[in-house]
């Protein structure tokens, strides 16, 4: 197809389509006579990617070429490819504030026991989740326990859904792409859930 039939099926401005291709973000075409250059189903594949991390994940372009890197070398294990995804959407997702407190760093390795989830140590979540700890503190509204342990409880479960839809699919590129793409766009996806349920369990007990 022709970059004009590629603006059509994918949504895409040509010019924008030019930078991503700059950027290594997409491939480029195939060039033919003239001036052509052709593009297939990939590239619009490519794009509906690109622009789900960028516009929904709200993932820089930088992180956004690491991601994809890390999806085009089928030689990294599922496990590496999702930490690039998480430490990439970390990065872009999570306002810059001080490191956080070795005493809430302690508190999140506590959560995380009580859970019984292993080989969490480094993970990139333990320094957010101590930031959080950290910022409710400051506002006067420190979190106890039991309510860490239940946004622990509740992780658990999504994490699950994820590992089920990923576990769906026969396809071994087709699964790390949508481990990738889950976690990118799950925390979109987590958070307006939570609102809604928000709102739902504040009219239940009419608050």
């Amino acid at each position: 197809m022709l970059i004009s039939q590629l603006v059509d099926i994918s949504g895409t401005p040509a010019a924008t389509i030019k930078y991503y291709v700059r950027e290594g973000l997409l491939p480029a075409g195939e060039r033919e006579g003239g001036n052509r250059t052709s593009y297939d189903e990939s590239h619009a594949h490519r794009l509906r990617l690109i622009r789900a991390m960028l516009e929904v994940g709200k993932l820089s372009v930088s992180s956004v070429a690491q991601v994809l890197a890390a999806l085009d070398d089928s030689s990294k294990p599922l496990a590496e490819t999702f930490e690039v995804a998480q430490n990439a959407l970390s990065r872009d997702a999570v306002s810059e504030v001080s490191p956080p407190s070795a005493e809430s760093v302690e508190r999140v390795d506590a959560v995380v026991d009580r859970a019984g989830w292993l080989n969490c140590g480094d993970n990139v979540g333990r320094g957010i989740v101590a930031q959080a700890i950290d910022g409710f503190a400051r506002s006067g509204h420190p979190v106890p326990d039991h309510y860490l342990d239940q946004y622990a409880a509740a992780a658990a479960l999504v994490a699950e859904a994820d590992l089920d839809a990923v576990g769906a699919i026969a396809d071994a590129a087709r699964r790390t792409e949508l481990m990738v793409v889950g976690t990118v766009l799950g925390d979109s996806l987590s958070l307006g859930l939570r609102r809604i349920a928000q709102a739902h369990r504040t009219n239940q007990r009419k608050l």
